[in-house]
């Protein structure tokens, strides 16, 4: 029998361009007055305008300006960068951590790891089990979630939900609340995901309304809720936003177009600037199977516009005015996501089990319902950041405010300020907003440097 030969190829050979050329990154403090520029050049690769934009957003950077470049094999990118208060980034080991992480040896997925609450997937926080949970949202309906798990003697270290068009999407990280560790029970997993199926359904007997899942990838937490709602179709229908909300001197207006010259589609985004704008229309973008070749993005005020020049994976432009729809629909979809009008209230307290489930309870009987959430816990105090309206969906009483202080005001903190991201609130508001925020985000960016 002759015997079959085949070429040799060497693994390594994929690296190979990109160990040729590394990365170059530089943090430059000099040339701009009021910002920190970040330059990045390098081999272009798919994805990987969305993992530097991550990077950055992780870090709580404001991405004022941009000029992205990826035609052809090499990837230029320019990012002028603040704080959260508008400052540079003058800190050195912020500094240092952006330079490791963008550059050759890249090692920002091996951090962003040991993050609770950064990425999806049973092993990617170390001793926390992720569940997705996608739902028709109700009123109480966290309150019902957290009041499950806290039965069953699961702990939730961390959490992130979101809420839009009557649908919930959350990614939760629990453990066990006798041993700090991930749950392997199966038995236990089994009845968990049995209890939070029947409660996510409520009155419908249909299982598409709801679904539940142990993660099991490594994504980005905030991509993953996107591809959640995205793949719950939840830029179909009217909606429930109002004129009150969004002004017409805020609403997104989205135009796709083509650039006859060079072969583009150009997606144009001008609305209402905020933190992680530029991440979420990236992302949604990317997991359209759209490839972006060219942008520039730019902040004047409390408006951003942002430009887009891009194709399918396939090479093809957006032509049929069908697809141009779908398009404008899911990036309009991806902004609203995020932003929470209304109230906001951060509530610290020693962690222990069932005090989300307590504190959601709370919530409940005094009439609000939490439109998005934050849930972190940082060494043994618990940080959750609820975006709250009542029950209809109009803004918060006063009266209501001041009874959910005298009921939880001497068993925790509450800090209650009014959302920068609602259309209401002055550009004075939003940086002092964003400002107040840093505490809840600063020591888990110091774990991560550390």
């Amino acid at each position: 029998m002759a015997k079959a030969c085949w070429p040799y190829f060497d693994p390594e050979y994929e690296t190979l361009s990109a160990r040729i050329n590394p990365p170059r990154v530089s943090v430059d403090n000099i040339s701009c007055r009021h910002c920190t520029v970040v330059k990045i050049d390098s081999v272009n690769k798919p994805g990987i305008l969305l993992e530097v934009v991550q990077i950055l957003t992780d870090l709580d950077f404001t991405i004022t300006k941009a000029y992205i470049s990826s035609d052809g094999g090499w990837f230029m990118d320019v990012f002028h960068v603040t704080d959260q208060q508008g400052k540079k980034i003058t800190d050195g080991r912020t500094v240092d951590y952006i330079e490791r992480a963008l550059g050759p040896k890249g090692d920002a997925a091996d951090g962003m790891k040991n993050c609770p609450g950064k990425r999806v997937g049973v092993h990617s926080v170390g001793n926390h089990t992720a569940i997705e949970l996608v739902a028709r949202d109700r009123p109480g309906l966290l309150s019902e979630i957290s009041a499950v798990l806290a039965d069953l003697q699961f702990n939730v270290a961390a959490a992130e939900v979101w809420t839009h068009n009557r649908r919930i999407a959350c990614v939760l990280y629990v453990n066990d609340y006798s041993t700090n560790h991930a749950v392997h029970d199966l038995n236990r997993l089994s009845i968990m995901e049995e209890q939070l199926k029947h409660i996510l359904r409520g009155s419908e007997d249909d299982d598409k309304v709801a679904r539940t899942s142990f993660s099991l990838g490594f994504t980005h937490t905030d991509r993953r809720l996107h591809q959640m709602l995205f793949a719950d179709r939840d830029y179909e229908g009217s909606g429930v936003t109002s004129e009150v909300d969004y002004p017409s001197s805020f609403k997104p207006k989205i135009t796709v177009d083509r650039c006859e010259e060079k072969g583009y589609s150009v997606v144009s985004v001008q609305c209402k600037d905020r933190a992680k704008l530029m991440f979420d229309i990236v992302c949604t973008l990317t997991d359209m199977q759209y490839v972006v070749f060219h942008a520039n993005i730019s902040s004047n005020g409390p408006y951003a516009s942002q430009e887009y020049f891009i194709r399918h994976m396939d090479g093809c432009t957006l032509d049929a005015e069908g697809e141009k729809e779908r398009v404008t629909k899911c990036l309009e979809a991806s902004i609203h996501r995020r932003v929470s009008e209304g109230l906001s209230l951060e509530l610290c307290a020693k962690d222990r089990v069932g005090l989300l489930s307590e504190v959601t309870r709370i919530l409940r009987e005094n009439g609000l319902s939490v439109r998005r959430a934050g849930i972190s816990t940082i060494g043994e105090e618990a940080v959750n950041v609820f975006y709250v309206r009542d029950t209809y969906g109009n803004p918060v009483d006063s009266k209501k405010i001041e009874a959910l202080r005298r009921e939880i005001g001497h068993t925790m903190m509450l800090n209650v300020k009014k959302d920068p991201g609602s259309a209401k609130a002055s550009e004075a508001e939003a940086i002092s907003g964003w400002a107040k925020t840093s505490f809840f985000f600063g020591n888990l960016l110091d774990k991560l440097l550390a």
